[in-house]
């Protein structure tokens, strides 16, 4: 069982800046007026590293999420398609103007034209990125799911080189009249092999392949000289391949090169090791660059011709490129706060004390936990208690878009609310819920356990028909009808109002590796089988059936049940530091905790620190007094067991007693600290690490109290 931290993938964020760059830089030719041979160089091979750069971050990120389950592949692949599919919608109506302009819907203009400018080029001659994008995820998720990552690449790389004899390797094929033939034959349907069919795909994949057998541990171990080394080596490669094809004359098109495979994955594996926080902002940024800048190039042309400063403003090619470039950035900016004031923003939320929460690392968490289930083995998504600190219906519609569809939470008014924010799937209420409030759930199509005979007697006698499933007590001594009384729980399945949808029953020492407990819970499973067998005898369908939570999954998932109730390892955590687990799962913490200094202060010797007096300085010290309390679910205790929060990626005591609203930290050895620095109670900071379970342990309690009990002041800030 590992509990993996946040990744950080800072290198790519910020080389997507420079990608957008080398992009405008291929459509401005910035060398030209220098050197035609300098600017081939730039713009011709070297620039050429931006396009696909783009693609294996696509499939880094998304080529990893896949699973086994194709219903759920193509709920993400539809996902992925609608997305990209609006942007691209959003840039062809951006520049329809331009494309007027320039005649595009006179002479040349058919409807064949048009759906094959839509389908690969792109209707402007940069906007074929987004149709690309799209096929190629499209090929390179049908092949994937279907193939060994490596024969999947194998494929694409006959696709690429498929496409290379098309573009930078044309003049091979014309020595053929017969090849010649049948490329002139593609080109009446695409105008370019670089497209989506056989450009994106082995790219995607490429970037699939290094987040499915990336380690980050091991990645901590390799030095980067060898990625360095094969990047200079290839690198120089790609650009003497391209001089040479250059010099003879062979491209038809100059963006595909044999060589721009393997410097491609060494400059990805390079990026990798580029330390950095996550930057979406940056990611955001590069995209309205990529969209923007071709319409900044007729702005900047425009305006020269109009002021007759076509030659120093365009003629010059480096100041044309620069102006185009720093345009491209203003405009970008400034696209980007319009349309957020147009959305109406985004409210601060981390003034004072929040929660960041990952929702990267729950989508990962979900399908870490997918694969080690039985494969007619469903989640069900435990989001009692606001998704235990998380939450509630933000987590449940985010698992909702992931193909979850069933919800575990402990009383009717949960259920409601994420029915109310429109949550769908089943959703169990586990707790009691007063029969009186029967309406309500046949309303908000919640469905009920049923705790014992009596209850069901009692939901049944309103004559509102509502579904439920039933729980069996076989060791627990909480809710549910005891094992042994088989005649009393049959008789819950044959009242006419309640339509039974599954029965469950819960493991009370799932958690343990001990002999005896061990012990134990299989005489629970045994319990439990016994019931469902007796009740089959008797011709009743007991319907779904859920045994395990998440220790029950992790330490016995050799079991055959039709649901499992995901709780805390939902959320990436374990219930207890140190906690051994049979099954090996990589888990990745959810949530982080943190708050704001707020004031800074000098304490001399012996002074006295916060309530009782339970803090005396033992030299002159520096404070820092920080936003947050145990009215925000921070323990009081925290300060008297050694416990310590993160100051600039540095461990600090936490000093006196948890005051309601605040708390004092020492700083003695910290001069830079400052009123708003953000101090992290869970998490990461730089190279340090606080988990929620060694918070837990230093309050003798367990993680699934310490989140749940986050107080509302907290600010839930979400990030994908």
């Amino acid at each position: 069982m590992n509990v993996g931290s946040e990744k950080q993938y800072g290198g790519l964020d910020q080389f997507r800046i420079i990608a957008a760059i080398l992009v405008i830089a291929i459509h401005t030719s910035p060398l030209l007026s220098i050197s035609e041979w300098a600017d081939f160089t730039l713009t011709r091979i070297i620039a050429r590293v931006a396009v696909p750069f783009f693609f294996m971050c696509t499939g880094f990120f998304f080529m990893q999420k896949l699973g086994t389950d194709r219903n759920k592949n193509a709920s993400m692949l539809k996902q992925f398609l609608w997305k990209v599919g609006k942007l691209y919608l959003l840039s062809i109506l951006l520049y329809l103007p331009v494309n007027v302009y320039a005649g595009y819907f006179t002479d040349g203009f058919t409807v064949f034209s048009a759906v094959k400018d839509l389908l690969f080029n792109g209707t402007l001659y940069h906007l074929w990125y987004f149709p690309g994008i799209m096929l190629g995820v499209c090929i390179s998720t049908f092949l994937y799911t279907r193939l060994s990552a490596w024969n999947t690449f194998w494929v694409t790389l006959l696709l690429y080189g498929i496409g290379l004899l098309g573009d930078s390797y044309f003049g091979l094929v014309q020595m053929s009249p017969y090849v010649d033939s049948i490329y002139q034959s593609m080109f009446t349907l695409f105008d370019y092999t670089r497209n989506g069919m056989f450009f994106a795909p082995v790219f995607i994949v490429m970037g699939g392949m290094i987040a499915n057998t990336a380690n980050p541990r091991r990645r901590k171990k390799n030095k980067v000289a060898p990625y360095a080394i094969g990047f200079v080596l290839f690198g120089s490669m790609l650009v003497m391949e391209g001089l040479l094809l250059h010099v003879y004359q062979l491209q038809r098109h100059d963006s595909m090169y044999i060589f721009l495979i393997p410097c491609m994955y060494f400059l990805f594996q390079l990026l990798l090791f580029w330390k950095g926080k996550n930057r979406p902002i940056l990611r955001k940024l590069s995209l309205y660059v990529y969209v923007i800048h071709p319409l900044c190039i007729v702005l900047i042309r425009g305006a020269a011709k109009v002021t007759g400063l076509t030659g120093p403003l365009v003629e010059n090619s480096l100041v044309h490129f620069t102006l185009v470039t720093v345009l491209s950035f203003v405009l970008s900016v400034l696209a980007m706060k319009a349309i957020q004031r147009f959305r109406g923003g985004k409210p601060d939320q981390t003034g004072r004390a929040w929660a960041d929460i990952h929702l990267p690392h729950l989508q990962h968490n979900v399908r870490e936990i997918q694969q080690v289930l039985p494969k007619d083995c469903a989640v069900m998504a435990v989001v009692k208690a606001q998704a235990y600190g998380h939450g509630g219906w933000q987590i449940a519609r985010f698992l909702n878009k992931l193909g979850i569809d069933h919800f575990a939470v402990a009383t009717i008014d949960e259920g409601i609310e994420l029915r109310k924010k429109g949550v769908k799937g089943e959703i169990l209420v586990l707790g009691y819920t007063d029969e009186r409030r029967i309406r309500q759930i046949a309303r908000f199509k919640l469905t009920q356990t049923v705790v014992d005979d009596e209850y069901a007697q009692t939901l049944n006698g309103y004559n509102v028909k509502i579904p439920v499933h039933i729980k069996i007590d076989t060791g627990m001594g909480r809710l549910g009808e005891s094992w042994e009384y088989t005649e009393k729980i049959a008789a819950m399945y044959r009242y006419k109002h309640l339509q039974v949808c599954g029965t469950f029953t819960h493991l009370s020492v799932a958690d343990s590796l001990e002999a005896s407990d061990i012990a134990y819970t299989k005489n629970q499973i045994d319990r439990f089988q016994k019931v469902i067998e007796q009740l089959k005898e008797k011709g009743i369908n007991p319907q779904k059936l859920h045994v395990q939570s998440s220790y029950g999954v992790l330490n016995y998932g050799e079991l055959q049940y039709d649901y499992a109730r995901m709780g805390i390892a939902l959320y990436g955590m374990l219930s207890k530091q140190g906690d051994k687990v049979k099954t090996s799962v990589d888990l990745r913490p959810v949530l982080s905790l943190k708050a704001r200094v707020v004031q800074v202060k000098q304490v001399e010797k012996g002074a006295p620190v916060g309530y009782g007096r339970a803090h005396i300085a033992q030299k002159d010290s520096k404070i820092a007094i920080v936003s947050i309390g145990y009215a925000d679910g921070v323990p009081r205790m925290l300060s008297q067991v050694g416990a310590t929060c993160l100051i600039r990626g540095k461990r600090r005591p936490i000093i006196g007693f948890v005051c309601m609203d605040q708390l004092i930290v020492d700083i003695s050895d910290m001069e830079e600290v400052q009123r708003g620095e953000v101090v992290t109670f869970i998490g990461r900071d730089h190279e340090e690490e606080i988990t929620a379970e060694e918070m837990a342990q230093s309050c003798k309690t367990i993680t699934n109290e310490l989140v749940s009990r986050l107080g509302e002041r907290v600010k839930r800030v979400y990030h994908d």
